[in-house]
């Protein structure tokens, strides 16, 4: 588990990194508070992954799927979803079943059975000042202090 502090300007780096240490085609999983930011790094490394359409997060949609440089980029958000037959019902699963495409999941504690075994997990909060963020990232399973 690494854990690294980083203004919003820092954005393109923090993505650029991510894609780079865990692979264009890996699953990552974001926890956070409303509003710490995940929906903004989704979309920042939606861009390095060539998505030219504008990225949003699918709360009501569950899944968006996006056109990127190498295929395609799946953004879900489980927010709404209230258990796990609900994602079966929705065929997220299948998702997890392909292989050689970005999945960007948004409060996955509900789908968490249904995760690959090597899904990244980034927890971001606000740290104290202004628009600093904190990101903690680690790699099968949730950080120990949501």
């Amino acid at each position: 588990m690494t854990s690294r502090s980083y203004q919003l300007s820092d954005l393109p780096e923090v993505a650029k990194a991510l894609l780079e240490a865990f692979g264009r085609q890996a699953v990552f999983a974001l926890i956070g508070d409303l509003g710490a930011g995940k929906t903004t790094l989704v979309a920042e490394m939606c861009r390095q992954l060539g998505v030219a359409e504008p990225t949003s997060s699918p709360t009501f949609s569950i899944v968006n799927q996006y056109k990127g440089a190498d295929g395609p980029v799946y953004h879900l958000d489980c927010y709404r979803l209230e258990n796990t037959e609900e994602a079966l019902n929705a065929g997220l699963e299948e998702l997890f079943e392909g292989e050689g495409y970005p999945i960007f999941v948004e409060w996955p504690a509900v789908i968490e059975p249904l995760l690959p075994p090597g899904v990244v997990f980034l927890q971001l909060r606000h740290a104290s000042e202004g628009e600093s963020r904190s990101l903690t990232i680690s790699t099968g399973h949730p950080p120990n202090n949501e």
